[in-house]
């Protein structure tokens, strides 16, 4: 009997395989990474820094435009040497922008705190940004209200500040595989790694089956994608392997500018209650399936 893990890069290759062909010239993608300077567990031995190095090297192989890291200051604060991460992101080129101060999630009934730490990260934005554009925001857990009064009133503090909200149109959910990894790395489970190398790969091309099935259905072509990637320690060691695979599966890669300034994202602050950012946020009732494997908490625990 397969294990699930075995199972499941079954059914995505049976998807991919079972695809129909979707034609463009060169689907667009634009890369963005979440929660710098710092993102889930580590293993033995890794650094935020050197996961940092090897997510830009991997962008400068694969001649990647700038893109753009969204920044928690907080993890500064309690990891000051993780604040090299920073620098080293924007001594690469690379643009930071807002994911607020520690992460937080918004709160429909009280949104004051939530405004507080919008503007508690712009003091570090504006340090390790300069002149450049630094005011692009992205909701954490891309939650933006539950209600019409929290969304609008959210949006329109985000506006008068200056910002233009990042999107998410592309998402493999990749942060789901940083903490496996790092305890099957610790274990030295060598097979469990290379399951999670096939199952990560497995996983975002099935997504990108579905985010471009999706787009021609309701709009008859591509868009450019905006991907949600996290700065994680997996996401670092697979990021070349994902990009080559974006690469020969047709994509090129855009700015953040580029990609929103397709007309589909004007209409994205109208996005209807209810529905997420999350895998082309327009097209309402039409849910995006999990490409997460279900035994992937599981793996490589003790006991």
């Amino acid at each position: 009997m397969k294990r699930p893990i075995a199972r499941f890069i079954t059914a995505m290759a049976a998807l991919v395989a079972g695809a129909a062909p979707l034609t463009a010239a060169a689907q667009q993608i634009a890369l963005t990474f979440d929660d710098l300077p710092s993102h889930s567990a580590l293993p033995k031995g890794e650094t935020r820094v050197g996961v940092a190095a090897r997510v830009i090297a991997a962008l400068d192989e694969a001649d990647a435009p700038p893109s753009y890291g969204f920044i928690n200051g907080g993890s500064v604060v309690a990891d000051p040497e993780s604040g090299r991460v920073l620098a080293l992101w924007r001594a690469a080129g690379h643009p930071l922008g807002n994911h607020t101060w520690t992460h937080m999630r918004l709160d429909d009934e009280d949104r004051a705190p939530f405004k507080a730490e919008v503007e508690l990260n712009e003091p570090l934005l504006a340090a390790v940004m300069g002149e450049a554009d630094w005011r692009w925001f992205r909701y954490p857990y891309l939650y933006e209200g539950g209600t019409a009064e929290a969304r609008s009133d959210v949006r329109r503090f985000l506006s008068g500040r200056g910002y233009r909200v990042a999107s998410v149109t592309l998402s493999f959910d990749d942060y789901a595989w940083n903490e496996p990894y790092a305890r099957c790395a610790d274990k030295g489970d060598a097979e469990a790694i290379e399951r999670l190398e096939a199952s990560f790969l497995a996983s975002a091309r099935a997504s990108l089956i579905q985010a471009r099935a999706r787009s021609k259905a309701a709009l008859g072509r591509d868009i450019p994608y905006v991907l949600l990637m996290h700065i994680g320690a997996f996401d670092a060691r697979m990021l070349p392997k994902l990009l080559d695979q974006y690469r020969r599966d047709g994509a090129t890669f855009v700015t953040l500018e580029q990609a929103q300034a397709d007309p589909f994202y004007a209409g994205d602050a109208q996005v209807p209650l209810g529905t997420v950012q999350l895998g082309l946020p327009s097209f309402a009732g039409e849910p995006r399936g999990s490409v997460i494997p279900a035994d992937l908490d599981r793996l490589c625990r003790t006991g």
